[in-house]
């Protein structure tokens, strides 16, 4: 079995963009993503999971780098001046 190279883009955000994002993925040709609860400590305060409240969601995407880039650039024009947003990406070997 032959591994491809790709890109994990991981995205830590507010709950309420869940929606948003999802339409952004669809316009920018994602084609799979995977929305999990998240919950920690960083420089935008404690997040303890009252989802409805104060809850933030962790998004994977595995495309290829180019992919990741312009997924990047668009959040970050859209969201990151109104909104805590988190994203950064390794290189994984997608097998399967």
């Amino acid at each position: 079995m032959t591994a491809q190279p790709k890109t994990l883009l991981t995205i830590i955000t507010e709950w309420v963009l869940e929606n948003s994002l999802v339409d952004d993925f669809k316009r920018l040709g994602v084609i799979g993503y995977t929305i999990s609860e998240a919950r920690g400590l960083g420089t935008h305060g404690l997040r303890t999971g009252n989802w409805r409240k104060d809850g933030n969601i962790r998004v994977d995407i595995v495309a290829d780098s180019d992919q990741c880039a312009r997924i990047v650039d668009q959040l970050r024009a859209d969201y990151d001046r109104d909104y805590g947003l988190l994203m950064y990406s390794c290189p994984v070997d997608l097998h399967g």
